[in-house]
């Protein structure tokens, strides 16, 4: 099953009420802002830290323009996750 792609500026309907909202920038850039919940897991982390994730809520990964976001969406896809959404645009499509 492959991931979904959702519009940054709607990320509180990607998220839903149980989702995981992963910012996988490194932590310098997240200390300059980030969408409200997230959770820091770097991309380079992402694979070692797989285990602090709950498999059974939808997984919403986001970064700076959509690229990290779209590789960590396919690791946890490939890894079993089964609701993946990636935010498009990341950061800098976000309008809020």
């Amino acid at each position: 099953m492959a991931h979904t792609d959702h519009p940054v500026n709607d990320f509180v309907t990607a998220v839903g009420s149980d989702g995981q909202l992963i910012d996988v920038r490194e932590p310098s850039e997240v200390a300059e802002g980030t969408l409200p919940g997230a959770t820091n897991v770097p991309l380079g982390e992402l694979a070692g830290r797989l285990g602090e994730l709950d498999r059974s809520r939808r997984v919403v990964t986001l970064c700076r323009s959509g690229g990290r976001s779209t590789i960590a969406a396919e690791e946890l896809t490939e890894a079993g996750f089964g609701d993946v959404v990636n935010l498009e645009g990341g950061m800098l499509g976000y309008e809020g």
